[in-house]
């Protein structure tokens, strides 16, 4: 199948954030009828919501250049005929030698991304100037089939009550899917692996109090049933789908930061779409997560030898 290259040509004549869009009125969600031109639009629209969570950290992209029902592909590394126009940074990779990766700086890169394809922005934990401390904690919330929300947003409730006794703050997550992530704003201190040790600790130790619902375990066997709180994305090179980030799915969903009283029996991971989320941050009195730089902290000695890492 041949994919669009996403170089403005004769098809061009849609600008979006000074971007030429090819093939504008391409249908990426056919159930919803939501175009190319809607998707760079949305993420125009919504460049000062996304910015300041993904600007300047290196990205792997989910790819859909024909729209959902054409083929789906991650990209991590940028080849020669793809978003020439968009900033890269060439990091060390554990084999030796160094490899592109994009990052975004503004969002006409939004746009330019959206132009060849992109429906998927997943980043790293860490800042570019900054590639081997990261600056955030990712627990992720993935529960097995069938399993209620009332589970889910019990273990989300209970997990960010652990993280406030170790001093750190959490900061909810939708994914559009159909978990939760936590996102702990940290000081760039520790390196990749001491990052996950500790969020390995905090997981196995909440798992370990509500064994019957929870796992740590990646076993499909072992987490039947439960909720798999996945602390592997704080791992270096792993990455966590960005705030406001649309989703490759028939409902056109986007991961959306929530505020945790909206946590309820009512709350969905998948509630809000492209077509609705606007109205949401219209109608809002303050951003979800207002304070959310403000929120955040080092990893202590005294966590650490809370956690039996000291």
């Amino acid at each position: 199948m041949s994919h669009d290259s996403g170089k403005p040509g004769k098809s061009a004549g849609h600008t979006v954030a000074n971007v030429a869009i090819t093939h504008p009125d391409r249908v990426l969600y056919s159930e919803q009828r939501i175009t190319k031109a809607d998707v760079a639009r949305y993420y125009e629209a919504l460049a000062p919501w996304i910015l300041p969570h993904l600007k300047e950290r290196p990205l792997s992209l989910l790819r859909c250049p024909e729209g959902l029902k054409g083929e789906c592909f991650f990209q991590k590394h940028p080849d020669t005929h793809f978003a020439n126009e968009v900033p890269r940074v060439a990091i060390p990779e554990k084999q030796g030698g160094r490899s592109d990766y994009v990052y975004i700086g503004s969002a006409t890169d939004l746009v330019w991304l959206v132009q060849f394809g992109v429906l998927e922005f997943h980043p790293w934990g860490c800042r570019i100037d900054d590639l081997e401390r990261p600056d955030t904690l990712v627990f992720d919330l993935d529960p097995g089939p069938r399993l209620s929300w009332r589970v889910i947003a019990k273990t989300a409730k209970s997990l960010r009550e652990r993280l406030a006794t170790l001093g750190l703050n959490s900061f909810l997550q939708a994914t559009g899917g159909k978990g939760l992530h936590l996102i702990v704003p940290v000081r760039p201190e520790l390196n990749w692996e001491q990052a996950k040790g500790f969020a390995q600790a905090i997981s196995r130790a909440h798992a370990s109090d509500d064994p019957g619902n929870l796992t740590t375990n990646m076993s499909q066997t072992k987490r039947k049933g439960k909720v798999f709180i996945d602390y592997l994305r704080n791992s270096r090179g792993s990455t966590s789908i960005a705030r406001y980030s649309t989703r490759a799915n028939d409902g056109a969903t986007v991961a959306t930061p929530l505020r945790w009283d909206e946590l309820n029996a009512r709350a969905t991971a998948n509630r809000y779409t492209v077509n609705n989320v606007r109205r949401r941050l219209s109608a809002l009195r303050a951003d979800p997560w207002e304070g959310y730089e403000e929120a955040r902290r080092p990893i202590t000695r005294k966590m650490l030898k809370q956690l039996k890492l000291e």
